[in-house]
């Protein structure tokens, strides 16, 4: 099967594919506050990653790109929709366009419709210095996410079966780039011991990209005959993943994985996540409503966030940090498990 095909098999699996909901963040409860002493004015939703201004503490995070004219119209909306709201957006893993050149059009149609707009670059942990230079250049690049997906390759019939070096090669190109590098997971969760590991080089940031959204070990195994089922249900719901690497890392840290709504938004921020990516939410509402309906949920989202954020007397995203939740459930069960205090987030302000 060529790349392109299954990029836009990617696409409609992701589609069909519904999130399992199992991220962890129903069993976060905000403490209410009665007394804010705040107003809605007073509110900034800005954020900074790697000297990166957000206007938003939310984007539009890795989809697609490669899979010809279809990426390429979703891509051009995407951009669209960013360029109106002002939030950032980041493309799908460029190496299509790197291996095949007719593809790179798909992706540089994001800086065409969006040219002031701060765009993520995205590659493969195994690509090389001079790929990800060329993925820069592509796109104008004002940062490179460099995406770890072990279990979609070792699913994928056709995918990778070794994974030696990437440490080696992310330290490598966060060196030499002169632009922030951000590390994602793409589904199944940052654990500590890789943040304790990422957070020895150079990365700026680092992507929880947790357990609860869109599957790509279910997605790989709905593509073959034999399934590997076991890798279906495999990974460190979003929630905890954002723990585990706000534990060990002084890096950025940023969350996706299954985040649906404005509440996921706020509660990925409390947990430590200084902006949250959402991919497959926004990719339905756009191909089952279009781009203006699009447009009108990321500022119905940024309009929730200064609302739920004035409601907590939280002036900025950083004072969300701060701001005190009750975690219980799983999530409570598996950050005691690996000793990292649950009860810690009840007892802040």
């Amino acid at each position: 099967m060529s790349r392109a095909k299954r990029k836009l098999d990617h696409i409609q699996y992701a589609l069909n594919d519904k999130p399992s909901g199992m991220t962890g963040f129903d069993d976060v409860q905000i403490v209410h506050q009665s007394l804010p002493d705040s107003s809605v004015e007073e509110v900034s939703l800005h954020s900074e990653v790697g000297g990166l201004n957000l206007s938003s503490p939310f984007f539009i995070n890795a989809m697609t790109g490669g899979g010809g004219e279809k990426t390429l119209e979703i891509n051009a909306s995407l951009a669209r929709a960013a360029k109106e709201t002002g939030i950032a957006v980041s493309v799908g893993s460029q190496m299509s366009a790197i291996k095949d050149k007719q593809e790179r059009r798909t992706y540089s149609i994001v800086r065409k419709e969006n040219p002031d707009g701060v765009i993520f670059g995205n590659i493969g942990s195994e690509a090389t210095l001079s790929q990800a230079l060329e993925a820069v250049e592509m796109i104008e690049a004002d940062a490179l996410q460099i995406h770890l997906n072990v279990i979609q390759e070792l699913a994928m019939p056709e995918g990778d079966r070794s994974f030696n070096g990437a440490l080696e090669r992310i330290s490598h190109i966060a060196n030499e780039l002169s632009i922030p590098v951000i590390v994602k997971e793409t589904g199944f969760g940052i654990s500590r011991e890789a943040a304790a590991k990422l957070n020895d080089t150079a990365v700026t940031a680092i992507d929880a990209g947790g357990y609860g959204g869109t599957n790509f070990s279910s997605i790989e195994n709905s593509r073959q005959q034999r399934k590997k089922l076991f890798f279906d249900h495999w990974g460190i719901p979003t929630a905890a993943s954002i723990v585990e690497t706000v534990s060990v890392t002084e890096k950025t840290v940023l969350a996706s994985g299954g985040i649906q709504s404005s509440i996921d938004i706020l509660k990925s921020l409390i947990l430590g996540a200084s902006a949250a990516g959402i991919a497959g939410k926004f990719l339905r509402i756009l191909t089952e409503d279009g781009e203006s309906a699009l447009i009108k949920e990321i500022e119905y989202v940024n309009e929730d966030l200064v609302m739920m954020m004035t409601a907590l007397g939280c002036r900025n995203v950083s004072s969300l940090h701060r701001a005190p939740v009750v975690i219980s459930g799983d999530l409570y069960h598996w950050l005691h498990s690996r000793g990292l205090h649950p009860e810690q987030f009840s007892r802040r302000s």
